[in-house]
């Protein structure tokens, strides 16, 4: 999926940039980054006084930063008798890459209506693969979707393809686009880790087609127990990477320089998901 001329763009809510603001401005103070830091590293809450003795202040000005962070939501405060337990905000350190990628472009928010009628997401069917195969000659050719430079053949992404996870949408009678996840690893250990694919062919984006694919993959996904889904985006790619993220991506990092691309350099902001309540 690439950018798009009818993806409905819309600017930053009041009430979002109020919040990111508070953030940033907290974090305007340098003592307030080292604690953050700190806290985070731990692994654990952690006392104020274990605090103090680690940045070597005051334990009136420790108090004062907590309680900063703590206002804005940046940390979260428990007793625990007489001692004070910090901890990280899970929530906003999970939201924090994506506010940073969305204050600088790299993603804009989307609104996404309801997917147009007539989509119908099937699994991946013996006769779907010349479809298959000319949309991701399309992806290619588009430039900022994928690395490769030649469509590989059918039996290396039957080969690649987990069984159970190949959909094709299916649109006025015709392939409009697919998906497919593919292990990360043989080992036993990372079976439930998937690299995520989804693309369109020529002529079908802003139809909502990317939603209901994904949707479909992500909900296939947790029932059949994949705990990581992760793929890798071009920063210049914001509908894809806005499409990942209203699915429950969340941005990990930008790995600059990972590849080259027809001689040039090529920057990929990698997403994952994590499956819901996943137990311990």
């Amino acid at each position: 999926m690439q950018e798009s001329n009818d993806a409905s763009w819309q600017q930053l809510s009041a009430q979002d940039a109020a919040t990111y603001a508070s953030w940033f401005g907290c974090l305007a103070e340098p003592m307030r980054v080292r604690m953050l830091h700190a806290v985070a590293i731990a692994g654990e809450p952690v006392t104020v006084g274990e605090l103090t003795q680690q940045l070597e202040i005051s334990q009136s000005t420790c108090s004062h930063h907590v309680r900063k962070l703590a206002k804005v939501g940046l940390v979260q405060l428990r007793r625990q008798g007489t001692a004070t337990l910090v901890s990280v905000d899970v929530s906003c350190c999970a939201d924090m890459p994506n506010v940073a990628d969305l204050v600088m472009g790299l993603v804009a928010p989307q609104r996404f209506g309801e997917p147009s009628p007539g989509i119908v997401v099937r699994p991946l069917a013996s006769g779907d693969w010349s479809a298959v195969r000319r949309i991701y000659a399309e992806g290619i050719a588009a430039q900022n979707i994928m690395f490769e430079t030649e469509v590989p053949s059918r039996r290396s992404l039957e080969h690649a393809w987990l069984p159970g996870h190949r959909w094709t949408a299916e649109i006025d009678g015709r392939v409009a686009g697919w998906a497919a996840v593919k292990p990360i690893s043989p080992r036993p250990q990372y079976s439930g880790v998937v690299e995520t694919m989804v693309h369109l062919g020529d002529g079908f984006y802003g139809r909502g087609i990317g939603r209901a694919l994904i949707d479909r993959q992500v909900t296939a996904a947790d029932k059949a127990g994949l705990w990581t889904l992760q793929t890798s985006v071009f920063p210049e790619n914001r509908a894809r990477t806005a499409l990942h993220l209203a699915a429950g991506f969340r941005t990990l990092g930008m790995r600059e320089r990972i590849g080259r691309w027809r001689g040039q350099w090529r920057h990929t902001l990698v997403l994952e998901r994590r499956r819901p309540a996943d137990p311990g």
